[in-house]
């Protein structure tokens, strides 16, 4: 399925041009209008995309009517069935799709091949098992009795984020589409092609035309999403303060939503912790898809007496171990941000955080490596002498920017780790089973890990408190999140009345 490669006078004769995805085809817009795409690391436009005009918009909805009505006539074993089809051109593309990811992202092939498409599919996967073990209940009222069926809402938006965008269309349409549902989403405007991929693919497994629709475009086009009254439900992955106005939005048709939020996640590294495990995970939380992930521990407190030997080892494996350069070369490590502006933002922080008197261990400027000298590079940064008022470890900066503060006391660190208005994740490094799990259950956060950090498997509900978001992804409990309850009263005796 080609998408159209046409172009206009006013782009490159070689560049493609992507529509949006409605009722199983690529559709045409009415106003002509597109946006370019470009490649972090060499900040060459690779392709436009054409916006969804009011044309596509009315399309997307009536084509996802459509969709539903034969998507949930189906039998949940046979929706499982499609989805696993899906699932294996998933894992037999990974190559091809990795690399739009890391074309679109800018971050490293190593990173996309092994986790951005294999993630997604397990979560389809996941969702695709879990179709038919739905079940509803039963319960005797006196001599009468009722009964609850678990049924799709209709027909959902789902609005992705650039830091993964495979992975959270596939979390999103993965459950989704496994309880009944329609999904007309919206992937965010900086990673618009790998949606496109999955719409490619849902149709080929067979998915029926109109349950997954893909339109494009950017702040505008998500308002129209959250607001139309056809929508049951809006799931949306980004930063905070768009996502009050997602839900704001949502709030004037009742939709139901599901928000995965930002954060500005503390890492707890106790005194009896295998440093260097402590060490590899603080640089996972912080440089991992060059520090753009909404969970990275930020904040990583380091006891008094573990202090010198963590930071020791944290510079010199920064300083050795990660190198920045062309992302599609599997020795790269470290990857672009995803815009010029966005490489400008973490620039402003560290300058921020050198203001406010920080100390800088290592890195705090922009990177121009020989073989992507035009990529909005920024080098591994960490921050000692930090204190807990400063703009950088209060705000998020969604870069490579680590923040390490000291502690020697277990409740003074907590309360610490606690007083921010975010609680999307936490991290605890200790060998003492019972304070790693006395410390853990007093963090205010949605997704917190022991000795380990980042991983988020499928069966794993993830989420935040706080302004961190509203309901979870993943887990079983995310399936009910897509369904709505009916009970069902049976009367088995004549009716008796007054009148």
């Amino acid at each position: 399925m080609e998408p159209n490669m046409t172009t206009t006078s006013s782009q490159q004769s070689n560049v493609p041009v992507y529509q949006n995805f409605i009722h199983g085809r690529y559709m045409a817009n009415q106003s002509g209008e597109s946006f370019a795409v470009r490649n972090p690391a060499t900040d060459e436009v690779i392709y436009h995309v054409e916006v969804a005009d009011e044309s596509i918009q009315s399309a997307a909805i009536e084509s996802a009517k459509q969709g539903f009505a034969v998507w949930s006539a189906m039998t949940p074993i046979e929706r499982s069935r499609i989805l696993l089809k899906a699932v294996a051109l998933l894992r037999e593309r990974n190559d091809e799709l990795a690399k739009v990811e890391v074309l679109d992202t800018g971050k490293p092939w190593q990173e996309a091949e092994c986790v951005d498409v294999q993630t997604g599919a397990d979560v389809i996967e996941y969702f695709a098992g879990l179709a038919p073990a739905q079940v509803g209940q039963q319960q005797m009222v006196g001599d009468d009795f009722y009964y609850t069926r678990k049924e799709p809402l209709g027909i959902c938006a789902g609005i992705g984020a650039w830091n993964y965008p495979l992975q959270i269309a596939c979390w999103k349409s993965g459950p989704a589409l496994a309880a009944g549902n329609a999904l007309v989403f919206k992937p965010s405007e900086e990673t618009p092609l790998g949606a496109l991929k999955l719409a490619e693919i849902f149709v080929e497994a067979g998915v029926p035309e109109g349950v997954f629709n893909v339109v494009q475009g950017a702040a505008q086009v998500g308002q129209w999403l959250t607001a139309h009254a056809d929508i049951e439900k809006v799931s949306f992955t980004g930063e905070v303060g768009t996502g009050k106005k997602v839900m704001t939005s949502a709030a004037s048709t009742l939709k139901d939503v599901t928000m995965e939020l930002g954060g500005k996640s503390p890492l707890l590294v106790f005194d009896d912790a295998d440093i260097s495990d402590a060490v590899s995970a603080a640089m996972l939380g912080n440089f991992y898809t060059q520090g753009e992930i909404c969970t990275n521990c930020t904040r990583v407190y380091v006891h008094k007496n573990v202090y010198e030997q963590f930071i020791d080892e944290l510079k010199t494996r920064t300083e050795n171990n990660i190198i920045a350069g062309d992302p599609m070369n599997p020795e790269v490590n470290l990857g672009a941000l995803i815009s010029k502006p966005h490489q400008q933002l973490v620039l402003n922080y560290i300058a921020k955080g050198v203001e406010e008197g920080a100390k800088l261990l290592t890195g705090g400027e922009a990177l121009r490596p020989d073989s992507a000298p035009n990529g909005y590079f920024v080098a591994p940064t960490i921050f000692v002498d930090c204190h807990d008022d400063m703009t950088i470890v209060k705000e998020e900066i969604f870069g490579p920017v680590m923040s390490v503060l000291v502690f020697d006391d277990e409740q003074d660190v907590i309360k610490r780790a606690n007083n921010t208005h975010l609680g999307l994740a936490a991290g605890v490094f200790t060998k003492d089973i019972q304070r790693a799990h006395r410390v853990i259950h007093q963090l205010e956060a949605g997704i917190c890990w022991i000795n380990a950090y980042g991983n988020s498997p499928a069966e794993m509900p993830v989420g935040g408190y706080k302004h961190s978001g509203i309901g979870r992804e993943n887990g079983v409990e995310t399936l009910d999140q897509y369904t709505q309850t009916k009970s069902v009263y049976v009367g088995m005796n004549k009716i008796e009345s007054p009148f």
